[in-house]
C-alpha cells in the first residue's frame, strides 16, 4: 500500500465521475485517489480551489488533469513541494500568458466551436458554455458507446466562456515538475498536434497518443491512462 494520493481534476463538459474507470484501476493498485468537483468558473479561482485541497493532503501528489483541468493543475501546483508529477489526460499544459482556447486553435483540427449551443447569461455576469446534447459525441467521446455518451452529455458540466479564454497567471508547474502526458489521436476539441507541441515543451518524461481515441481518454481507456498514472508515482 503507498502513501501517495492522486488528485484527478477533470475538465469542462465533464465532471468528476469521468474517473471513475480510471481510479477503479488506481484502487486496486493501492493508491488513494480524489477525483475534484471542479467549479469551471475561472482559471484563477479552480487553481485556488484545488492547491486549497493539496494543502490537506499529507505525503506525495500525483495532480491529474484533463482538457481544462490541465490549465487547473498547471497553476495550482506551482510551489507545492507535495506534488511530485503531473500527469496531462488530453489537458492542457499551458504557458504563462497563454489561454485554452489559444492552445486549442494553434493547430488545426478543433471542432468545438460549431458545437457548443447557445451560450447561457449568468446572473452575475458571464455566460456559461455547453456542447449540444445532439453533437456531443462525436465531438466529446467518438470511442465510447453511443448510450454512454448521452448519459455524458446530460450529466456534462458547463464551464463559463471567459474560464477557456482566461490566461494562465502563474508560472507553469510544469517547469519544475515532472509531467506525463496521454491523448488521443482523434482528439477533437484539443488536436493531437497541439498535445504533441505542449509535450515536447514541457519535457515530458514520456507521452503516449492513442490510437483512434478522443478527447476522453480517461473513460475509453482507463487501463493506459491508470498505467500512465502508476508510472508517474513510480518515477517520483
Amino acid at each position: 500500500m503507498t502513501n501517495t494520493t492522486i488528485v484527478l481534476v477533470h475538465g469542462a463538459f465533464a465532471e468528476s465521475a469521468s474517473w471513475n474507470s480510471t481510479i477503479s484501476k488506481l484502487q486496486a493498485q493501492g493508491y488513494s485517489a480524489i477525483a475534484l468537483a471542479n467549479p469551471l468558473r475561472s482559471v484563477q479561482t479552480d487553481a485556488a480551489y484545488l492547491a486549497a485541497l493539496l494543502e490537506t493532503i499529507q505525503g506525495p501528489i500525483i495532480l491529474v488533469g484533463h482538457s481544462y483541468g490541465g490549465m487547473v493543475i498547471t497553476n495550482a501546483a506551482t510551489g507545492n513541494r507535495n506534488v511530485k508529477a503531473l500527469v496531462y489526460v488530453a489537458g492542457f499544459a499551458p504557458e504563462k500568458g497563454e489561454s485554452a482556447v489559444a492552445l486549442s486553435n494553434r493547430y488545426p483540427g478543433s471542432t468545438l466551436g460549431p458545437t457548443l449551443a447557445s451560450p447561457v447569461a449568468l446572473p452575475e455576469g458571464g455566460k456559461d458554455l455547453y456542447i449540444q446534447p445532439d453533437k456531443f459525441w462525436l465531438q466529446f467521446a467518438a470511442d465510447v458507446s453511443e448510450d454512454e455518451s448521452k448519459l455524458m452529455a446530460a450529466t456534462q458540466r458547463p464551464c463559463t466562456e471567459a474560464a477557456l479564454n482566461e490566461l494562465a497567471s502563474s508560472e507553469p508547474a510544469w517547469k519544475a515538475i515532472p509531467s506525463w502526458f496521454i491523448f488521443g489521436e482523434l482528439d477533437k476539441n484539443i488536436p493531437a498536434a497541439a498535445h504533441s507541441f505542449m509535450a515536447e515543451r514541457a519535457e515530458a518524461r514520456e507521452t503516449v497518443q492513442i490510437k483512434g481515441a478522443s478527447h476522453v481518454v480517461m473513460i475509453s481507456h482507463p487501463n493506459e491512462v491508470a498505467q500512465m498514472i502508476g508510472a508517474a508515482a513510480e518515477a517520483s
